[in-house]
């Protein structure tokens, strides 16, 4: 289905160009008009209003706390767009920037992660350098698409730290090309956009980032300038980052509604075409608690390089984490003497281990994630259950 659409877009594209040649007009010659007359900016502003629609998709909570996060939502996706496909969007001088972090959240966005993005094209050979440190997961890869495009994201390379070869000192050097090249090598195609920089912390107060920079290796030592077709191009892909990821999320979390307050096995092949990491294991789901409710998640966990479980709003925005505990992770979490984990989902602080904080939210999205399973070992699907409390005696029986 995907390859069809690329077939149709394709054919499209083709008639277009066919139609300006006849009439006598190139691509540059419509950017051009585009910008002049003011079209590229009016059209940017209409997919903006489109992307409204995600905020009124069926199962969204219309109260005016979650419209209110839902509108700043969709101004973080804004500004986090503008600044991919218009700012820092020249492949030619790519810069490494963290696309999602404390203030510009989507997809469930890992608390433990410290992502870097920026966006590259396949017909460029690229350098990535940098020092390893102290963080406890670092992985480099490449993605085709964007979510920007009708096709989604999809895997292209990667290069995880345990392949990496490092100098004495702790720095690397690694390669982006279609064909392999140098000690590290991180693969790329014709239809590679984005290359991303994912750490992974399990104690992200402590550990030190890997330090990352990338460049072109065409020799360019200055940028060309700015032109219209790179303005309206990425004013169109800005606007289409916005409308289609808030759009993907809305139905996705609407979905998550037909099991909420369990946490079963998201499709992998769903996950990945998002961007994804092809080796963490998702569960993905809706949560909604009422006033004297308790969400109860129990699970042993298998042998894996790490685990995380995180709370989200409906949106799929992970908590301010900054100021409140809305996620746990293998290093962080209390154990029962038989290797279990018990998780408190819970709006007030019981007096137990691992109480993870609704932040005023009474339903929102969750997800747990297993990290690389060790070799023979089987994924685990947490158990979930609601308890009743009261504020008198706030007890959990096992």
């Amino acid at each position: 289905m995907r390859n069809l659409l690329f077939f149709f877009l394709g054919m499209l594209k083709f008639i277009r160009l066919t139609g300006l040649k006849l009439r006598g007009k190139t691509e540059t010659d419509i950017h051009e008009e585009r910008v002049k007359s003011g079209k590229a900016w009016e059209e940017f502003c209409d997919n903006l209003k489109l992307a409204g629609a995600s905020l009124m998709y069926p199962g969204t909570p219309r109260d005016a706390f979650n419209q209110a996060e839902g509108l700043r939502y969709l101004t973080r996706l804004t500004r986090g767009g503008l600044e991919a496909f218009v700012e820092y969007s020249d492949p030619a001088f790519p810069v490494l920037r963290r696309m999602a972090h404390e203030t510009v959240k989507l997809g469930a966005d890992n608390p433990d992660n410290y992502y870097f993005n920026a966006q590259i094209i396949g017909k460029y050979d690229y350098r990535l350098t940098g020092r390893r440190n102290t963080v406890h997961y670092l992985g480099f890869f490449t993605q085709n698409g964007n979510y920007g495009t009708t096709g989604g994201m999809a895997p292209c390379g990667s290069l995880e730290h345990s392949g990496l070869k490092l100098e004495p000192d702790g720095s690397f050097e690694i390669i982006l090309s279609k064909s392999p090249r140098g000690k590290n090598w991180l693969k790329t195609e014709d239809d590679t956009s984005m290359v991303m920089v994912r750490q992974t912390f399990l104690n992200r107060f402590t550990e030190t980032a890997a330090e990352v920079s990338i460049e072109n290796l065409d020799g360019r030592i200055a940028p060309d300038p700015v032109t219209p077709a790179m303005i309206d191009e990425g004013l169109k892909t800005a606007s289409m980052f916005v409308a289609g990821a808030s759009l993907m999320f809305a139905k996705w979390a609407k979905g998550y509604q037909k099991h909420t307050n369990r946490l079963p096995l998201f499709d992998p092949e769903v996950s990945n075409a998002a961007g994804g990491d092809g080796r963490i294991i998702y569960y993905h789901s809706h949560w909604r608690l009422a006033p004297d409710e308790t969400l109860v998640i129990e699970v042993k966990p298998p042998d894996c390089d790490s685990w995380n479980f995180q709370l989200n709003n409906y949106w799929m925005e992970s908590l301010d984490y900054r100021y409140f505990t809305i996620c746990i992770n293998k290093a962080s979490a209390h154990y029962e003497p038989d290797g279990s984990v018990r998780v408190i989902v819970a709006h007030q602080v019981p007096a137990l281990p691992n109480w993870i904080n609704t932040c005023g939210h009474a339903e929102g999205t969750m997800l747990w994630r297993w990290y690389r399973l060790a070799d023979g070992a089987e994924q685990v699907e947490p158990a979930c259950r609601i308890v009743k409390i009261n504020n008198q005696n706030y007890k959990i029986d096992k």
